[in-house]
């Protein structure tokens, strides 16, 4: 295979345009820039997640999931393809349920926090939302696969269940709202 890029800067964005794959050039603040943007930066927290020290398993399914995000920004970048299939989601699905059956029933809300892997966790949740909501700004004017929105919305909710599995096996309890305490 050859190399994909011999010259990292191009000068080609100093007019405030991007390149799609395609080769149309589009706003850098346009409604499908700013998803694939979202999407890189969930990626980029994801892999700070597995820089911590997490399970073997933990980081597998973070992986996976990085590259499932990598194929969602190529999928956004070429407009009328689909590289993200339902087996992604139900991939999500699974192991979210499998991390939930080892977890507690949740009685209150939680912040964010607990050990560093969980919070990041939470960061990446928050994150996902974010990328979650841009998406969605963009199939209102623009076709988006329904898998994409629907990977987002399950990874948000693994990301949830993620941090709350990654303080209890590193021992940390969630952290629980208290509502209506007054601090001292």
């Amino acid at each position: 295979m050859g190399y994909r890029l011999s010259k990292i800067y191009t000068r080609t964005g100093d007019d405030g345009t991007t390149g799609l794959t395609d080769g149309s050039r589009i706003n850098k603040d346009s409604a499908r820039i700013v998803a694939i943007g979202s999407i890189d930066e969930l990626n980029s927290l994801i892999g700070q997640i597995c820089s911590e020290k997490i399970n073997p398993d933990s980081h597998a399914l973070l992986t996976e999931v990085q590259h499932r995000l990598f194929d969602m920004g190529g999928e956004l970048s070429m407009p009328g393809r689909q590289l993200l299939q339902a087996d992604s989601i139900a991939l999500l699905e699974n192991k979210l349920d499998e991390m939930n059956t080892e977890l507690e029933p949740l009685k209150d809300f939680i912040l964010p926090g607990g050990c560093k892997a969980a919070a990041v966790c939470h960061v990446a949740r928050s994150v996902c939302r974010r990328a979650e909501r841009n998406v969605v700004t963009l199939s209102r004017d623009e076709e988006v696969s329904k898998c994409v929105q629907g990977y987002l919305n399950r990874l948000s909710d693994l990301l949830f269940v993620m941090a709350r599995y990654l303080n209890k096996v590193s021992g940390q309890a969630d952290v629980l709202w208290q509502h209506g305490t007054t601090p001292t």
